[in-house]
């Protein structure tokens, strides 16, 4: 990466400098040129970083906005910075993935999820459901296990692990999943109440957790709306009160 190349040769030049103008000893010549290196990487990568960090705010803003095509493009366009940091790539392959997955272009999704970054873990669960949607279970339980491992303590990634796998018939496992999320501290009044259930035969619930749940398109379109259509129905019953 450029960013590492630039650091390594300042540090070369600072040592042949320093060994030009002074008679310090190698070690303290290397040392030297050492912190030098370290700055220099530093700072070249926090400028690299500052730059993706407003990128990724203007494609939010697209987003949001509706303006996903022009989102998508943005980030398409941002790879050159991939030339100058390690992992700036995956993390742009795992946001067009997101995009992607959001507008239910699955297949295109797909590609930019495999070449994700592993630490982001909604990337890494729309991958997961990708591979259980094509029959490889083994590989969602790899996906599956980047994400809950990126961020041990949040309940929703570890309840779609259980739910996928309660999915597949292997309702023990999903069980097993819970039950290590609890000793992991991820623990919730949803993720407690999906264990009883899952213990006791019954399904797991997952509506309590909103959009954050249906953005991974595991619930048909149609109770989503039944949902919301019974949701307003009884508001407004209330409001006649």
């Amino acid at each position: 990466m450029i960013n590492l190349g630039i650091s390594v040769l300042v540090y070369a030049l600072l040592f042949l400098v320093l060994q030009w103008v002074t008679n310090l000893a190698p070690l303290y010549l290397a040392l030297i040129s050492l912190l030098g290196f370290g700055a220099s990487f530093y700072l070249l990568s926090r400028r690299t970083s500052t730059r993706l960090a407003a990128l990724m705010e203007e494609v939010q803003r697209d987003v949001q906005a509706g303006r996903t095509e022009k989102a998508v493009k943005t980030l398409q366009a941002a790879h050159a910075l991939g030339k100058w940091q390690f992992f700036v790539t995956s993390q742009i392959e795992a946001q067009i993935g997101c995009i992607l997955y959001l507008k239910r272009e699955f297949n295109q999704a797909f590609d930019h999820l495999r070449k994700g970054f592993s630490r982001h873990w909604v990337a890494m669960a729309m991958l997961a459901i990708c591979y259980m949607k094509r029959n490889k279970p083994e590989q969602m339980r790899v996906a599956f296990e980047k994400a809950v491992t990126s961020t041990k303590n949040e309940s929703l990634p570890w309840s779609l692990y259980a739910y996928c796998l309660e999915k597949l018939g292997e309702r023990s496992k999903a069980i097993a999943i819970l039950e290590r999320a609890i000793k992991k501290g991820a623990a919730d009044d949803t993720l407690l109440a999906n264990l009883e259930a899952l213990q006791e035969g019954r399904k797991m619930k997952m509506k309590a957790y909103g959009d954050l749940w249906y953005q991974f398109h595991l619930e048909k379109q149609g109770a989503m709306i039944r949902q919301q259509t019974k949701a307003m129905q009884g508001r407004r019953k209330t409001v006649r009160r």
